[in-house]
């Protein structure tokens, strides 16, 4: 099996780095990118060939994976479109829907993909979403490939893909934005710059691992922090006065509207 990546960024370069982990080999691997400065260094970081044409890297591909903006879908899959020899192609733009990259493609042969920045570590979760036109035995190879960065969860409907891209997709953003205030807290609270770092990274990190191992509830868990009268109900109570859940879940909310806005936009350019 040879993959060819439309596009050689930080996505690209954690599914290419993930699949050497695995069973690949570079000589299965090509990256088409149009910035040339980029080719010696996937060059030298995998072993893989790097090509600014398009059909240097995708006429000996099995599978096409389009690693670009969703900006810059339609004008890539119109100039792949000739190309094509019946190839499986893997999109992980956000927000773009199958349905036009099939019209803009001329095939029906696509799979949807929302990976995470987490998989620049293997250690993200990736959505996934195919047409009934893609066969189960396609679908498994798409699985294997994603599930080297991580999980995958399928998807029954395309529209919960602008869910799963509020969710996980942009998820790491919000997880680093809650680490940095309290990072700032504790930096306010008269710790050094270093020191409030470690420390919020090492609770955050204790804190996931615990979830994840327990089998009780997140809520129930938090409630065995929360002493009646005590420093964390205070800070909790704080929060629940700000009506920061609140916020937070209108916040995920909004990510989702701003997926489907990209769908529509993105779609009705190019009719």
């Amino acid at each position: 099996m040879k993959i060819c990546f439309i596009g050689g960024g930080n996505m690209a370069a954690a599914l290419i780095g993930g699949l050497l982990k695995r069973s690949f080999v570079a000589e299965q691997l090509c990256v088409v990118e149009i910035n040339k400065s980029r080719h010696a260094k996937l060059h030298s970081e995998f072993g893989v060939r790097a090509v600014a044409e398009l059909r240097a890297g995708v006429t000996e591909s099995d599978i096409i994976l389009l690693a670009v903006k969703p900006q810059q879908l339609h004008e890539v899959a119109t100039s792949l479109a000739p190309l094509l020899t019946g190839q499986l192609l893997i999109s992980i733009a956000a927000g773009v829907r199958t349905t036009d990259i099939a019209r803009w493609l001329g095939s029906q042969n696509i799979v949807r993909a929302m990976p995470n920045m987490s998989a620049l570590i293997q250690s993200g979760v990736t959505g996934l979403y195919a047409p009934p036109a893609v066969g189960q035995a396609q679908r498994d190879t798409v699985d294997g490939i994603l599930a080297v960065v991580g999980k995958t969860l399928w998807l029954k409907d395309e529209a919960m893909m602008d869910a799963i891209t509020a969710v996980s997709g942009s998820g790491p953003a919000y997880v680093f934005y809650f680490i940095e205030t309290l990072q700032q807290a504790a930096c306010e609270l008269g710790f050094d710059k270093e020191t409030a770092r470690r420390l919020a990274l090492d609770t955050f990190s204790g804190a996931i691992k615990l979830a994840d191992t327990s089998d009780e509830d997140v809520s129930t868990l938090r409630a065995h922090v929360t002493s009646k009268n005590g420093t964390t109900e205070r800070a909790l109570l704080s929060m629940e006065s700000e009506k920061i859940k609140l916020h937070i879940v209108t916040a995920i909310k909004a990510a989702a509207t701003r997926a489907k806005e990209m769908g529509d936009e993105l779609g009705d350019a190019t009719c």
